[in-house]
């Protein structure tokens, strides 16, 4: 089984930064994308920032420029390095991991972390 756990969250000022890291635990051979989405009170999931086993990277319009995302795959971790940041990000932040491959088994779902919670404000 697959463990995602995040840490990095909490409180910042507009224009701050924080830095969000996600590691996936468990009997794992290889991550084909990992990344982050955010869901804000009263909107769906959205995707902030993904990256690619082999480095191409996506990123949501509203956070590029800002945002960087990282990953360690001999760690299976990935960062999220989020720079002047806004009210409009405030949202809890999940973690994903997706195309997970597990000895010789490829699992295609998705698995999710807990969430972090992400506030901006003055």
């Amino acid at each position: 089984q697959v463990q995602l756990v995040e840490s990095g969250g909490g409180v910042v000022q507009p224009g701050g930064s924080l830095r969000l890291s996600c590691v996936a635990s468990g009997s794992i051979s290889s991550i084909n994308v990992m990344g982050w989405y955010r869901q804000a009170p009263g909107k769906d999931r959205e995707l902030v920032a993904v990256e690619t086993r082999v480095g191409p990277r996506n990123y949501a319009d509203s956070v590029k420029g800002r945002f960087t995302v990282s990953r360690d795959n001999d760690k299976n971790t990935v960062y999220l390095q989020m720079n002047s940041l806004k009210p409009e990000d405030t949202a809890v932040y999940y973690c994903s991991a997706v195309g997970v491959t597990i000895g010789d088994t490829f699992y295609g779902a998705p698995y999710w972390g807990k969430g972090l919670l992400v506030t901006v404000a003055s």
